[in-house]
C-alpha cells in the first residue's frame, strides 16, 4: 500500500514551517498536556476546518467533527456514542468554558435530510439514522419560522445548530457545568464561499454577521 504522496509532501512542509513555528508550544503540550478552553462541534465536511477558521494553534481548541455538526440527545442505551463521549471528556476532564456548535453553508448532511425528509433512514446504512436527529429541528422550524423562507437549506442549517445547542442540556454533566461552573454555549454558521461567520443571538435565536458590527438579520 502506497501512502498518499500529497500527505507526505504536506507533512514535510509542516515539519519545516508549522511545527517549527509552534515547537515550544508542542514541547509544552507534550509535557503538561492539553487545556483548551473551547470545545467546537463542527461538521466533518473537508471545506470547514475550525482551526483554520479561528486561526487557532495547537492546544487551543478541542474539536469534535461529525456529519452535519449534530449533538445527539443524552441516552444511556448500549451503543457507540463517539460524539457524546467527546463532549463528556471536554466538559468533565478538560473543564472547557465554552461550547461552540458551528454549522455551515451547503451542508451535505442537511441536504440529505431535506431530500429524504419522509424517510431519512433510507439514506445509507449509518447516515440515515444519524441525520434523523434533525427531525426535531425541522418540527421546531415549522412551528417557529424565524428565518426567511426563501432559502430552506440555510434555514435548516440554522435550525440544526439550534437543536444541537438544545440537546447539550439533556446531558446531566453539561447541565451541571452550566449551573455550577458557568459553561457557555454559542451557535455559529460559516459561509464556505465568502468566509463570512454568523453568530446566533441567544435571545432572538437569529444568526447575525460577526465582526462587521451588523445587527441586521443575515439571512
Amino acid at each position: 500500500m502506497t501512502f498518499p504522496a500529497s500527505l507526505m509532501d504536506g507533512y514535510e512542509r509542516y515539519l519545516s514551517k508549522g511545527f517549527v513555528r509552534y515547537k515550544e508550544t508542542h514541547e509544552r503540550l507534550a509535557v503538561y498536556g492539553q487545556k483548551p478552553d473551547i470545545l467546537v462541534i463542527s461538521c466533518c465536511d473537508s471545506r470547514v476546518t475550525p482551526e483554520g477558521i479561528f486561526h487557532a494553534g495547537p492546544g487551543e481548541l478541542f474539536v469534535v467533527r461529525n456529519v452535519a455538526n449534530l449533538v445527539p440527545p443524552h441516552e444511556q442505551a448500549q451503543g457507540q456514542h463517539g460524539t457524546s463521549a467527546a463532549i463528556e471528556f471536554a466538559v468533565d476532564s478538560l473543564k472547557v468554558k465554552h461550547i461552540v456548535v458551528m454549522g455551515h453553508g451547503q451542508c451535505g448532511g442537511v441536504k440529505a435530510f431535506r431530500e429524504n425528509a419522509n424517510s431519512p433512514m433510507a439514506t445509507g446504512e449509518f447516515i440515515g439514522r444519524w441525520i434523523k436527529l434533525l427531525e426535531p429541528a425541522a418540527i421546531a422550524m415549522a412551528c417557529m419560522p424565524i428565518d426567511k423562507a426563501d432559502d430552506p437549506q440555510l434555514a435548516m442549517e440554522y435550525a440544526g445548530v439550534r437543536q444541537s445547542l438544545k440537546n447539550l442540556m439533556t446531558f446531566p454533566f453539561v447541565e451541571r457545568a452550566v449551573r455550577e461552573d458557568g459553561l457557555l454555549f454559542h451557535g455559529a454558521w460559516f459561509d464556505i464561499g465568502s468566509g463570512e461567520l454568523r453568530l446566533m443571538d441567544p435571545e432572538t435565536q437569529r444568526f447575525e454577521t460577526a465582526g462587521s458590527g451588523s445587527t441586521e438579520d443575515a439571512d
